[in-house]
């Protein structure tokens, strides 16, 4: 059993809240660093290497953004962002870029820490129920082993975040069967939408994910989506499982 503590970097100008989350998240078990601008996160975060970031988008030298960016081109650690902007469209800019969810300011220590155990829980898990066993499907030149939770297009890896392989996994699952955006929601990010925009974390993820694998994002043939519902993957039949 590993009782190594998991680390998570908070990123905010704002001290105030640097010393609540700090504080709040040490009392329920993690370790936490924190940095005060964009410029000082990517430092620490080359020191420290943290399990997840938390990471506010209005900072000085370097904004969230920025920060995000530059995360993604080296790794796919999970990202959280905070968000005092009112703008979707800001909202999911973020997404876009790589972020893992997002929190609009002011917010709830509670709702953080349960969308950080969410989060964590999803990246670290090993596997979805009605998964094939063998942990091994190849679809076309795709293969997804869900043991090691990679993915190879024409051999290659193809690098995806945490989430977006729990959101293949749980697609893949059920082939053929839509998955509305609220049901994806709650079994990826474990939370239920409160507002209609809340699903848009959704369709930001599926976009990512089909610009990953698919030979044309436009017009999808892996990650479909099911008019008035939500997505499904194409169906796999037993002659694609290894």
């Amino acid at each position: 059993m590993d009782n190594r503590k998991e680390k998570i970097l908070v990123v905010d100008d704002e001290a105030s809240i640097r010393r609540i989350l700090e504080t709040r998240l040490s009392m329920i078990g993690y370790s936490v660093i924190t940095a005060a601008d964009g410029e000082e996160a990517l430092e620490t975060f080359h020191k420290e290497q943290p399990d997840l970031v938390v990471l506010d988008v209005m900072m000085p030298k370097l904004d969230g953004y920025g920060v995000c960016q530059e995360l993604r081109k080296e790794s796919d650690v999970p990202i959280i962002m905070l968000t005092a902007l009112g703008d979707v469209a800001d909202r999911i800019t973020g997404l876009e870029l790589g972020a893992d969810d997002y929190v609009v300011k002011p917010f709830s220590p509670k709702e953080l820490e349960a969308r950080i155990r969410s989060v964590l829980r999803r990246v670290d898990r090993d596997g979805a129920s009605g998964i094939p066993t063998s942990g091994l499907i190849t679809v076309g030149d795709l293969k997804i082993d869900t043991n090691k939770r990679q993915v190879y297009k024409q051999n290659e890896r193809v690098r995806l975040t945490g989430m977006e392989f729990s959101l293949l996994e749980l697609l893949v699952s059920r082939s053929g069967e839509a998955f509305s955006r609220s049901e994806i929601l709650r079994e990826v990010w474990g939370y239920e939408p409160e507002r209609h925009v809340d699903t848009r974390v959704v369709d930001v993820h599926i976009s990512r994910l089909r610009s990953k694998l698919e030979e044309d994002p436009s017009n999808p043939e892996l990650i479909l989506t099911a008019r008035g519902t939500g997505y499904l993957f194409q169906r796999i039949t037993p002659e694609t499982t290894e």
